[in-house]
């Protein structure tokens, strides 16, 4: 564009201004080149003729549009120069109060000197794992950028942050290392980054002061390197520090201060362990008051010293060492007070031997008070021959004690920076690393010595280094986009380094002349003169020759030589550091044992290597001080040159902090000042670099959607983006070198994108004139027809009046004229009357001939109108009667020739097979339906016939087997003498039978008689709970009145209590995933400490008890008791009580011993009780003994025999198909088979076992019988065992002896042992074992009828306890009538309503026992009469075919399944890895959900069956290890929310299948005999609950990490409307390296996206059958999440607040909502956590322009804080130049409204928030006794029971 385009009128511009720098005017006229003068108008409307001359007054710097104003990168700008800048700026800082500011690499950061809740932890979460540019600008995204480049890249990283003074140096550093500090927290339990954020308040403390600039000024400059592992965890740090201040240690200025060390250690001088420090107020000492203002407002020295002592003790500095660090502080400030005196002569001087301050500084540094008070008078020379004392003035003493100070302070600076690196030095490898510079800027006083050119020379190698950074970048970002470029020429500052650093440079010059004996600060500055005049860079002053000028790249600076040697030399004489280092005290000494080799001052950190503090015995000799001490600038130059080449390695980060003022006023911005700094940070060469190339960049779908209007229709057809923006800028900007075509992005030059934007507002500004004339047209009309309607209204009242008026006058005039009227007429009647008689004659005659003429004419008429009528229509009705007829013949011809070819066509088709198939469609289907049907028929029918074949062979088979065996039986036959002595034997058998059937009746008529009484005591008290129930009645109608009064007050008591109930839920939940972590941060300790390599438990100890920790200890776990009490006995009675194991122990086997003790007592009693009544039973006889011993001898001897050969042939099939399928691992079918065959194998164990015992009973049996036999031959005595039987105390096993009986039914022995038992009579003994079993009956149902008269006992104590009770509530009642009425009503209704339900419970829990126990009695006597019938209908088969000597096979009968599984004991182990460990959710995805807790659950059940304490604690505390286990492997997985889901729904299921007490009433009568008999597992159920919130808190977190990135693109950035979102010119210039992801094809999630993920998770939990209501929580919780993330990144992100970016907003929530009506979840509350989002919304499109809009604005956002309002409306943005920016004053109006408010002042909402979850209690409806487990588990060795 041409000058007279660009300065035309109404163009902005921007003019210097000796105030504000840069003032802003408007163009008035049009401006032609070559013109001197330059039209302009002022802000206040001023004129202003601005000369323009080519070389003094260029034209001045454009302004840019509005829209670009308070840009996020300084870049974005489309002018780019320093008014451009500086204007920016000051409207981010001063109006929505943005510190930080993007410009290009480089982030501008402006003290606010106010404290910002910009800092939280919140907003760490919201700004890690965002790319640079995506938010807001921050120090946070840089350390972000820097942290994920070196994680990315692998490339260590450096943040410098520089600038002046003030500016926010310390701080903004302090931030960057608490982010990474927080982001890359350490791996283990080291707490790195909490040692290297200790290190700030030590380094301030020692380092930092007051200045007048900063109240907190860094006197050093220091780089901290913080060490990452290969997991970017912190493992270490190191700190290097550079020029530390040290003349501030004995002179301060006026208003400055000395280091905070000393201000703190005098606050805290009263403290008792500093009384020997003899320090006092600060006022006291020299060193401390020179700078008057002693004080910081707002600063508590004591307090800081406090956190100071606390960072030592951190950072692992010994209590000791702190004290020597104390006593060098406090004996610096003795030494500043040590008065020297001079002598008369004026050239010596002495110190009073009574001064206490030299003797405080002796006493606390541990040195010889004579001899320190010599040499700090005297001084000495050295020569080659001799050695000379000489004494000293009083101003060199005090050069000298000043300098021993500083020297002192630096020595032990440099300690505590090299105690402080140990402290965070680590032993493990470091992988990467990030640095942090936090150095000075550059600085210019009135007076500038040799600190200031240190610092500027220190900037003009780091300005060096930034441009060629920056430069670099540039290049490489037109590299990669393949555009043409070409050398940009910046500003090369190397000739000023050179001035300074290079051979005869200004430091080697200063250097030499330190050597010179009697060199001077005038000689040196003269050969400064002399040899640097040449240098376009070194200037000489014209009115001084002390001092020399720099042109640096910042300034001109004047430095003054005055000091330059002395503080380059460092002098301290040697003598003091003698004297130091003899000191008493180790510390003193250490610090000055490396003096000579280190040199008087280290500007550096301390050395690497380790000191080792070895005090020679012979002093060696000593080479002179000066010829080997480095000076200052030599070690700064080699420490800047080490940072240079540290920083060089490494991919750098830039922070320029901005000093706004300097009177540190909050939000008070200094134009001049922030030019100053602008200049000398290099911004605005960083603002040049890119103006001279492309600074402004578009993608390409970006401007072609920002300036398509600018496009005619015809290009918008073309596919093409690309093509469609190239012809577009070909059209528009005809210079081809204002823009360049990269590969993604187009290219342009400074001010191309303010001149699009003006064409653009062109073309929006004639669209909006069209627009505008038509709706002012619309707008005129309605209001002209408004007026016009407003006019005939006002014009309808005024002519109502005046015709009013009117009528009136004529009323008048009319009564006037009527009586005229009467007057004339009387005198004018008469001529009237007389006339007119004559008249009326005359008109009759008259009218008369004229009527008959017209009467005749119209006859006429009248006549020719009918002829014409029926003429008319007789030819209408035959002219329509001919066009009827044509039509009716055409109609009929054209209907003939249509049925023709329909008739024609009708005949083919009906010619046609077509036809016919589809008239026989159907008889074909129903054809093949039947043929189908009977082929059906025919296969069944054949299958059955098969079947049959089959079974007639079978049975077949069987006849001529069973046929065979008779036979045999037959001719094995006995004789009949034996056969007679069985039927006699079978009548005894008889009889005792009878007997037994008497015994069992009387049984159960006490049992009856029992029910009977117990009944009677039920009614009894049912009618005394019934006359209760009237009491509590009558008391509810005395107390009705007291309830009304007491309703809101307890509604208000039951919130509350409600409220406190959620808040204990949620610290408790809280407290337990504090729990969690500290459990992971201790197994991740354990495993840290395990070496590689395999390591193995002590045998005798469980695994489970290091995962186990509840307190539910199992009693293998116990151990003796005797081992417990040792154990106590050795640690201690207080430490064993602190040991929890112990104590648990101890307790646990207590109660064992109580219960053991309790139950021997109640066996005792029954035993006296049985004596009584029954006397005293009489002992076994031998031979039931010599029985005994033949069967347990039988039965070991078979069962080692057989448990050898079993083993043998188990370990050899085992180990061939372990073989087999090692050999083909990938065969399924070889897993089928093997699992087969274990079945078979398992199966045929347990056969094998019900086989041997009926073997060994039978043996048994026999050897009985034969010596039952022998005695009877010798000693003639009758057979007669059943008294001994009877009253046989052997214990006998009911189910052994069932077993026995059925296995002696169900034998199928070989024909061999059938004849054995044939020949020895052994069917008589099996008929002696049917007499045992009876007995063993009679016997059992004895013990049921005693068991069952002490539970009747134990009833009635409980009865009894009962009435005590109401007894004791009845004197509490009585007791309580003493008090008040009021007091007495309240509490008596109390105590009554409680009593009264604790009887209706305890009742119905009695009625309940009493129900089940007759249950279980009527049961177990339906069982044996069952049994009973059995072995009489056996009997009697027997007696009736005595001829068959085989007995007769009974088949097994199945028992009914009641829901449990039994397994042994070692595959407890396997069945935990199958159902917990190993299991896979997609293998029970279509079975039963929570099959896995069902099983677990059946398995409890079943060791509560057998009271098997032991397994049920080994199950349940293996099962809950598993859990744990199998959470920590998919800790860090975040695709395993099936198996999530799954455990938190079998988590939730056991404790409600464990039955708790208090929710039994809510089972059904089956669901509570599933309940466990014998175990009370709420502990367990407690741990299960704990895990349970464990499972639900990390689902919580797996579920928002894989949501987390799709919530803000789906959120605020995709277009769910169409062509809504506006795009503006570019904010952040985003680079290569920030980005994730090509720029190509960019990760973006839409709406449909979230919600679909949604539906997933929605859908998981339906499928694994998640309660409801806990789903109704997660998805609540996600919701949440949704709510935070998004309104933290509106709160963060500048382009996304505007008012289109509102109606997407609440277009997603719309459909979120529609997605909860959807799922039935809108009643889950999670609409309610969208309210903030949902307000944010509508606050980004409501009106913000009146006070009623603020007023409406403050009603509605109620749940948004004050400081997230004003947020939004500080980043609310427009999108085109045609929307209004929110005015300050509205904002302040807005705060001044919400000042009411109680808000919590949180900017950020806290993304790890939690809810407090509630399992519901729902008990399960499914039936334990139906459950089928699938095959796919391999679950063979379980047994259902």
């Amino acid at each position: 564009m041409s000058v007279n385009e660009l300065y035309s009128k109404y163009t902005r511009v921007w003019i210097p201004d000796p105030e504000d720098v840069w003032r802003a005017a408007e163009i008035v006229k049009d401006y032609k080149e070559g013109e001197p003068i330059l039209h302009l108008k002022l802000e206040d409307e001023s004129p202003l003729e601005y000369r323009i001359g080519p070389k003094d007054n260029p034209l001045p710097f454009l302004r840019n549009p509005d829209i670009l104003v308070g840009e996020n990168d300084l870049t974005a700008l489309s002018y780019l120069h320093e008014p451009a800048v500086l204007h920016n700026l000051k409207v981010r800082f001063l109006e929505p109060n943005h510190i930080y500011t993007y410009c290009g690499i480089v982030l501008v950061a402006i003290n606010p000197y106010d404290q910002l809740q910009i800092y939280g932890e919140e907003v760490i979460n919201a700004y890690s794992g965002q790319n640079m540019g995506d938010m807001d600008p921050h120090i946070f995204a840089v350390a972000e950028e820097a942290y994920k480049q070196m994680a990315r890249d692998e490339r260590n990283q450096s943040i410098i942050v520089s600038g002046e003074s003030g500016a926010g140096k310390t701080v903004s550093a302090k931030y960057a290392m608490r982010f990474f500090a927080t982001v890359g927290g350490s791996a283990n339990d080291t707490n790195v980054e909490e040692k290297v954020l200790a290190s700030s308040p030590i380094m301030e403390a020692i380092g930092n002061a007051k200045t007048t600039r900063n109240d907190n000024s860094s006197r050093f400059g220091k780089y901290i390197q913080i060490g990452f592992d290969r997991r970017y965890h912190i493992i270490g740090a190191n700190m290097r520090t550079y020029l530390l201040e040290k003349s501030r240690v004995v002179f301060q200025a006026e208003d400055e201060r000395n280091y905070h060390i000393f201000y703190q250690l005098c606050a805290s001088a009263s403290f008792p362990e500093f009384k020997d420090l003899a320090l006092t107020s600060v006022e006291d000492f020299i060193f401390t008051s020179q700078g008057e203002n002693i004080f910081i407002e707002g600063v508590n020295d004591a307090e800081d010293f406090k956190k100071t002592r606390e960072a030592f003790t951190l950072l692992g500095v010994k209590e000791s060492n702190q004290s020597s660090i104390f006593r060098i502080i406090a004996s610096i400030l003795h030494l500043g007070n040590v008065e020297i005196c001079s002598e008369r002569d004026g050239e010596s001087c002495h110190i009073s031997r009574n001064d206490p301050h030299l003797t405080h500084f002796c006493r606390l540094l541990g040195v010889e008070l004579e001899q320190m008070e010599h040499w700090l008078c005297h001084r000495k020379l050295v020569t080659t021959s001799e050695t000379y004392v000489k004494n000293m003035s009083r101003k060199q003493a005090s050069n000298a004690r000043d300098a021993l100070a500083k020297h002192i302070y630096a020595h032990m600076f440099d300690w505590i920076v090299e105690h402080v690196n140990k402290s965070l030095h680590t032993s493990s490898k470091q992988h990467s690393f990030i640095g942090v510079l936090d150095i000075y800027g550059f600085e210019t006083f009135e007076i500038n010595s040799f600190e200031q050119f240190c610092i500027n020379y220190a900037n003009e190698k780091l300005q060096q280094q930034f441009n060629q950074h920056v430069f670099k970048l540039e290049q490489e970002e037109y590299m990669k986009e393949q555009i043409p470029w070409t050398l940009i020429d910046f500003y090369d500052n190397q000739p000023c380094i050179d001035l300074i650093e290079a051979k005869l440079g200004i430091l080697d010059l200063l250097d030499e002349e330190c050597k010179v004996p009697k060199g001077t600060d005038q000689n040196w500055c003269q050969k400064l003169y002399d040899r640097l005049s040449s240098s376009i860079h070194f200037q000489k002053p014209r009115m001084s020759n002390i001092s020399f000028i720099i042109i640096h790249f910042a300034d001109k600076v004047e430095y003054q030589c005055d000091g330059f040697l002395e503080k380059n030399r460092d002098t301290v004489y040697e003598e003091h550091i003698n004297i130091l280092k003899a000191s008493k005290f180790q510390l003193v000494a250490d610090l000055f044992q490396d003096t000579n080799k280190d040199g008087s001052s280290s500007t550096s950190s301390s050395s690497k290597s380790s000191r080792i503090n070895v005090r020679s015995a012979k002093p060696t000799p000593k080479v002179p001080n000066k010829e080997h001490r480095k000076t200052v600038g030599h070690q700064f130059r080699s420490s800047l040159q080490l940072l240079m080449e540290t920083l060089n390695a490494t991919t750098p980060h830039y922070v320029r902090c901005i000093k706004p003022n300097d009177e540190k006023e909050a939000f008070s911005f200094d134009s001049r000042r922030a030019v100053q700094q602008l200049r000398a940070c290099g911004v605005l060469e960083t603002i040049r670099i890119s103006a001279a190339g492309y600074p402004s960049r578009w993608t390409y779908p970006d401007f072609f959607n920002r300036y398509r209007v600018l496009m005619k229709k015809s290009d918008m057809t073309v596919g093409d983006k690309k093509l469609v923006c190239r012809n577009l800028l070909e059209t528009l900007v005809k210079d081809p070198d204002k823009f360049q075509f990269g590969k993604t992005k187009i290219f342009f030059r400074a001010g191309q994108v303010a001149y699009l934007e003006k064409l653009r507002a062109d073309k929006f500004r004639s669209a909006c004139i069209k627009i505008q004339k038509t709706v002012r047209r619309w707008l005129q009309m309605v209001r002209y027809q408004k007026m016009r309607k407003s006019a005939i209204t006002l014009q309808r009242f005024g002519r109502g009046y005046m015709a009013r008026r009117y009528a009136e006058r004529l009323r008048l005039n009319r009564a006037a004229v009527i009586c005229q009227k009467q007057y004339r007429m009387v005198r004018e009647r008469r001529d009237y009357l007389r006339v007119r008689q004559a008249v009326v004659t005359i008109q009759a005659f008259t009218r008369g001939m004229f009527t008959r003429r017209i009467f005749q004419e119209f006859l006429l008429h009248h006549k020719a109108m009918i002829i014409q009528k029926h003429v008319r229509g007789w030819l209408t009705r035959r002219k329509f009667k001919r066009a009827r007829n044509a039509a009716i013949t055409i109609q009929c011809a054209y209907r003939r020739m249509r049925a023709k070819r329909e008739l024609k066509q009708l005949k083919i088709e009906a010619r046609s097979a077509q036809h016919l198939k589809k008239l026989n469609t159907g008889m074909e289907n129903k054809i093949v339906q039947l043929q189908r049907k009977m082929d059906d028929q025919t296969k069944d029918l054949k299958t059955q016939n098969e079947q049959l074949v089959v079974a007639k062979a079978s049975l077949g088979s069987e006849v001529n087997k069973l046929q065979k065996e008779l036979e045999t039986m037959r001719s094995r036959q006995g004789d009949g003498s034996q056969l007679t002595s069985l039927r006699e034997e079978l009548e005894k058998l008889r009889a005792e039978l009878q007997e037994a059937h008497a015994h069992r009746k009387k049984l159960e008529e006490e049992h009856s008689n029992e029910k009977m009484r117990l009944d009677q005591r039920v009614e009894e008290l049912e009618k005394e709970n019934s006359l209760l129930k009237s009491e509590k009645e009558k008391m509810n109608q005395r107390i009705l009145h007291h309830s009304k009064n007491q309703e809101s007050s307890a509604s208000q008591s039951v919130g509350r209590v409600q409220a406190e109930l959620d808040e204990e839920r949620q610290r408790y939940q809280n407290l337990l995933r504090e729990f969690s972590r500290l459990e992971q941060r201790y197994d991740n300790l354990q495993e840290a400490k395990f070496q590689p390599g395999h390591r193995r438990n002590n045998s005798n100890q469980s695994s489970l008890e290091s995962d186990s920790n509840y307190p539910s200890i199992s009693t293998s776990e116990v151990g003796d008791t005797d081992d417990a009490i040792q154990l106590v006995e050795e640690m201690g009675v207080e430490k064993a009580a602190m040991d929890i194991g112990v104590f648990m122990k101890l307790q646990k086997r207590v109660r064992e011993l109580e219960q053991e003790r309790k139950r021997l007592q109640v066996n005792l009693e029954k035993m006296e009780d049985q004596a009584k009544r029954k006397g005293i039973e009489p002992k076994t006889t031998s031979e039931q003994e010599n029985a005994d011993l033949a069967y347990n001898s039988l039965k070991r001897q078979e069962l080692e025999s057989e448990n050898k050969k079993l083993k043998n042939d188990l370990n050899e099939l085992r180990k061939a198909i372990a073989d087999r399928a090692s050999k083909n691992s990938s065969s399924n079918e070889l897993q089928d088979g093997y699992n087969l065959l274990l079945g078979q194998l398992k199966a045929a164990n347990e056969e094998l076992d019900v086989r041997k015992e009926e073997v060994l009973i039978l043996r048994s049996q026999i050897v009985t019988a034969a010596l039952q036999k022998e005695k009877e031959t010798t000693n003639h005595i009758e057979t007669n065992n059943l008294p001994e039987w009877t009253n046989s105390k052997k214990p006998i096993d009911k189910e052994e002896a069932l077993r026995s009986y059925h296995g002696l039914c169900e034998s199928k022995n070989k024909a061999s042992d059938w004849g054995y038992l044939n020949e020895d009579g052994e069917l008589g003994l099996a008929y002696q074992g049917l007499k045992q079993v009876a007995r063993l009956l009679e016997a059992q149902l004895q013990s049921q009828a005693r068991k069952h008269e002490d539970e009747l006992e134990a009833f009635r104590t409980q009865i009894e306890l009962l009435k005590d009770d109401i007894e004791k509530k009845q004197e509490m009642l009585n007791h309580t009538m003493s008090l008040s009425p009021e007091a007495q009503v309240e509490y008596s209704v109390q105590q009554e309503i409680t009593r009264l339900t604790n009887d209706n419970l305890d009742l119905k829990e009695l009625v309940e026992k009493l129900e089940k126990n007759e249950r279980k009695l009527k049961k177990q006597l339906r069982i044996y009469m069952k049994k009973v019938q059995e072995l009489e209908a056996a009997s009697q088969s027997t007696t009736a075919k005595p001829e068959m000597t085989r007995q007769v096979t009974v088949q097994r009968r199945e028992k009914d399944f009641e829901g449990m599984l039994e397994y042994y004991k070692e595959d407890e182990a396997l069945l935990v890895k199958t159902l917990i460990t190993d299991m896979k959710p997609h293998a029970v995805s279509a079975t039963v959900p929570c099959l896995p807790a069902y099983i677990l659950f059946m398995c409890i059940r079943h060791a509560d069956y057998i009271n098997d304490d032991q397994k049920v604690h080994s199950l349940l505390t293996s099962t809950i290890n598993a859990i744990k286990k199998v959470l920590k492997m998919y800790r860090l997985r975040y695709t395993c929310f099936n198996l999530l889901f799954k455990w938190l729904l079998s988590t939730t299921l056991i404790p409600v299948l464990l039955c708790p007490q208090a929710f039994m009433t809510q089972n059904t009568a089956k669901q509570n005999e599933h309940c466990l008999k014998n175990f009370d597992l709420a502990e367990y159920r407690q741990v299960l609950s704990d895990l349970s919130i464990q499972i639900y808190q990390q689902l919580i977190k797996v579920a928002e990490h894989v949501m987390q990135p799709m919530i803000v693109s789906a959120m605020l950035e995709s277009e769910s409307i169409p062509s809504l979102a506006g795009v503006k010119p570019m904010g952040y210039r985003n680079r290569s390296s920030s980005m994730d992801k090509d720029e190509e094809g960019p990760g973006s999630y839409t709406l449909e996206a979230l919600i679909r993920q949604l539906g997933q998770f929605h859908g998981v939990m339906g499928e694994h059958g998640l309660d409801p209501e806990i789903a109704g929580q997660v998805v609540r919780q996600l919701f949440y999440s949704i709510n935070a993330v998004t309104l933290n990144n509106l709160l963060l992100r500048k382009d996304v607040c505007s008012w289109s970016t509102g109606m997407q907003l609440r277009y997603n929530i719309s459909q979120m909502e529609e997605w909860l009506r959807g799922k039935n979840l809108h009643q889950s509350g999670a609409v309610v956590n969208m309210e903030p989002v949902i307000q944010a919304a509508q606050l980004l499109q409501v009106k913000k322009k009146t006070s009623q809009d603020a007023e409406a604005i403050c009603s509605q956002c109620t749940a948004l804080t004050m400081l997230q309002i004003v947020k939004i409306l500080n980043l609310y943005t427009p999108l085109n130049e045609f929307e209004e920016r929110v005015t300050v004053s509205f904002i302040r109006n807005i705060q001044n409204r919400l000042q009411e408010r109680n808000d919590v002042p949180m900017l950020l909402v806290d993304t790890k928030h939690t809810f407090p979850v509630l399992f519901p209690y729902t008990p399960s409806a499914l039936s334990l006794e139906t459950l089928h487990i699938p095959a796919n588990l391999s679950l063979h060795f379980l047994t259902r029971v």
